[in-house]
């Protein structure tokens, strides 16, 4: 359910942020309907079969959209990172850290997609709403989820770069500055958590590789040494549900 959930609101995410000013405005009567029109070019809405048509090449874009505009991206860079840190190159694969990623933002974004489901997806399904209704509101759930984990100094550099009038307020940002500023705090985030996880397995590194080097072992590779230590701390300090914790709270505090 769950799943699903998350696959239907990027789908409303991604018309909202294709059109970000029809994800937050208040009277936009009849304005899918009427680009279905014009690309139908008879002045009628687009048959059944090409709605599905145009449904599936949206769909393409639903991998990007998972990724760039819910908690993905900073969980799986600091899980990488954390990778790294431990010596570990291919432990856990790749496949464990995209799952554990994607399971972990489930849980993060459980409050957005409730509010979606609540107010968008249920009302439609039900037919009490139409989709230009359902795609508003599912947008501005999302875009509040983006805007409080976007810092200020990236939202005023995009809004600069796009030549964006003053905005009367934070929810008159539209999608198409608030994506790549959202995407650049992730970024910045989740380099920071991942320096301060990355230190103290650096320590380690650097005392191992000390002592071999007073022993006369330079021969012997220090990384080699230090892994299982590094393992040894990360299991006593129960390293997985502290990182995991850690980036779950990361989100509560933006």
């Amino acid at each position: 359910m769950q799943v699903r959930l998350l696959w239907l609101t990027a789908f409303c995410a991604l018309i909202a942020a294709l059109l970000p000013d029809a994800a937050l405005a208040q009277n936009s009567n009849g304005a899918m309907d009427r680009a279905l029109a014009e690309v139908a070019g008879n002045g009628r809405p687009l048959s059944l079969s090409l709605q599905i048509l145009l449904l599936m090449g949206l769909l393409t874009i639903l991998p990007s959209l998972v990724l760039m505009m819910t908690s993905f991206t900073r969980i799986i860079i600091v899980l990488s990172i954390l990778r790294h840190a431990l010596g570990l190159q291919q432990t856990p694969p790749n496949q464990v850290l995209v799952g554990l990623s994607l399971f972990l933002s489930l849980f993060v974004m459980q409050p957005v997609l409730s509010d979606i489901n609540r107010a968008a997806i249920t009302p439609y399904g039900e037919q009490q709403i139409g989709i230009e209704e359902a795609v508003s509101r599912a947008g501005a759930s999302l875009h509040g989820f983006m805007l409080a984990q976007t810092r200020k100094g990236d939202l005023a550099l995009f809004t600069k770069l796009a030549k964006s009038p003053p905005l009367a307020s934070p929810k008159d940002v539209p999608f198409s500055i608030l994506l790549p500023a959202f995407v650049t705090s992730e970024l910045k985030t989740a380099f920071q958590i991942g320096f301060l996880i990355f230190l103290p397995f650096l320590i380690i590194d650097l005392m191992v590789a000390s002592a071999l080097m007073s022993l006369g072992m330079m021969m012997l590779s220090p990384t080699i040494v230090s892994m299982p230590f590094k393992l040894l701390l990360f299991v006593l300090v129960d390293g997985w549900a502290l990182t995991m914790g850690t980036l779950a709270a990361s989100f509560a505090s933006g």
